[in-house]
């Protein structure tokens, strides 16, 4: 008698000899399945999910908020005074206001142009009201002092 690979257990080839000669079993309730449809059954794992996610995350870029200068943040209040005044005389003047955007999950954000028509400036709690329109309906929406870098239009461009 040959022996197995070590050379201590008996041949495989002698020891199952009265099955291998027999017909690979057919279920006679389920049909055969191809070896694509078997493969396909695997080929959904994921051992890392979410991982695309987070590399995605990581690799999306926010800018830096710019601290203004001193003759900036001047120019900014003389057009917030400016507008203010205009308001109080009972106009609505639509500006472009240029505001930094904090990112909600890292550090940084993003700098964006809103231009919608004023509604208020509160000098207490540093808030300037915009009046967006929606479909069918107008919604406030409030700005920081701290947040706006720049504000344009033509009520305020002239002043530099």
């Amino acid at each position: 008698m040959t022996k197995g690979i070590t050379g201590k257990e008996p041949d495989p080839r002698i020891v199952y000899a009265d099955i291998i000669g027999l017909p690979h079993h057919q279920s006679a309730t389920h049909p055969h399945m191809s070896l694509y449809d078997r493969a396909a059954q695997f080929s959904s794992y994921k051992a890392l999910s979410g991982y695309e996610d987070m590399v995605a995350e990581e690799a999306r870029l926010t800018d830096r908020e710019i601290e203004l200068e001193e003759h900036d943040l001047e120019v900014l209040n003389q057009k917030l005074t400016l507008i203010s005044d205009v308001i109080a005389d009972g106009a609505s003047p639509v500006l472009t206001f240029t505001v930094f955007i904090p990112d909600e999950s890292k550090d940084g954000g993003m700098y964006v142009d809103m231009t919608e028509k004023v509604k208020k400036v509160d000098v207490i709690t540093r808030k300037v009201v915009l009046e967006k329109k929606r479909e069918r309906s107008r919604v406030n929406e409030t700005i920081d002092f701290d947040r706006i870098i720049d504000i344009q239009g033509d009520l305020v461009d002239y002043i530099t």
